[in-house]
């Protein structure tokens, strides 16, 4: 089931189409979610609220090391979209090779574009594409604490999360 919900550029234009046909409304988002985390469950769950279908494009791993730099994605994109199908407030899941969404919104033109709070500030760049159509922009609030950035930092430090419970039935072994 989660494969049939990863579909391609060419394919995701046919089904909004269809999904337009029966009066459905399409939420649409972007993003790298590369190491997924709650902060990106949170978000993408409030997203798929605002309307009947959440369509997610995944930045492609050309795009995510021309955004966040060459030690980037740390998964595949590939990975990234399997990850966020098998979510079930994700409907369907795009690649995208571009280092912004704004073509691919230009085509899907989606009722509601939606973004993370991370964005309160800046505006996301697609932000006028959709509003030259008539759509509409939500900026959704930030779950503070979640970053991606943050969590490879971590990582790579060698640090521990210091709130994390043991598991159940004690301690488990480092050697």
């Amino acid at each position: 089931m989660t494969a049939s919900k990863i579909l391609t550029e060419i394919a995701i234009v046919d089904r909004v189409g269809a999904l337009r046909q029966q009066g459905r409304s399409v939420v649409f988002t972007n993003g790298c979610f590369d190491l997924l985390h709650r902060g990106h469950v949170t978000y993408l769950e409030a997203a798929r609220a605002l309307g009947d279908v959440l369509i997610v494009a995944v930045n492609s791993d050309r795009s995510v090391r021309a955004l966040k730099g060459p030690s980037r994605p740390l998964t595949p994109a590939e990975d990234r979209a399997h990850v966020l199908a098998a979510l079930a407030c994700v409907d369907y899941v795009v690649e995208f090779n571009d280092e912004t969404a704004e073509r691919l919104v230009q085509e899907l033109q989606p009722d509601i574009y939606v973004k993370g709070g991370d964005y309160a500030r800046d505006e996301p760049v697609e932000a006028a594409v959709v509003r030259a159509y008539g759509g509409s922009v939500r900026i959704l609030p930030f779950t503070s604490g979640y970053s991606t950035t943050d969590l490879v930092q971590r990582i790579t430090a060698g640090v521990e999360q210091m709130d994390s419970a043991p598991p159940r039935g004690g301690e488990l072994s480092r050697e």
